[in-house]
């Protein structure tokens, strides 16, 4: 028995129709995208006290970008220390403290006293600073 086959007819309506989608979509997404990045730094900012913004500008300053990847530092591409993708998704800070707003600044601030063996060294940030950076760093989805 041979096999009956649907045939669909476009319309001049449904390929605008499909054309308009196809264009419109990706500022659709982009708007989102944007909308949700608002969001993600206000959550950070409620969840650190710090401002994630300058966050980001002040990693360089401290020297992160020396040792880690970080989305959206320009330069930081490192690979002595993990990349710091992803972030605000991990389950540990430096693999030894839970994940939390104020273990990250406790280990920002004097990761020696948290880990005496890592290789990260105590780089004189203040607790201001270190929440702005882990502000930043909870934006990193």
């Amino acid at each position: 028995m041979g096999r009956m086959t649907r045939r669909t007819t476009r319309t001049p309506t449904a390929i605008a129709l499909a054309a308009a989608v196809l264009t419109l979509a990706p500022l659709l997404l982009a708007g989102c995208t944007s909308e949700t990045r608002q969001a993600e730094a206000r959550e950070a900012a409620y969840l650190t006290g710090g401002d994630p913004e300058r966050g980001r500008a002040i990693m360089r300053p401290y020297g992160c970008a020396s040792c880690h990847t970080i989305p959206g530092v320009p330069g930081a591409d490192a690979m002595v220390g993990p990349p710091l993708t992803g972030f605000a998704e991990r389950a540990y800070v430096a693999g030894v403290l839970p994940n939390s707003p104020a273990n990250l600044v406790r280990w920002t601030r004097h990761p020696r006293q948290v880990d005496s063996l890592t290789a990260m060294p105590d780089m004189g940030v203040g607790e201001r600073d270190a929440r702005d950076i882990a502000a930043y760093l909870y934006t990193l989805h």
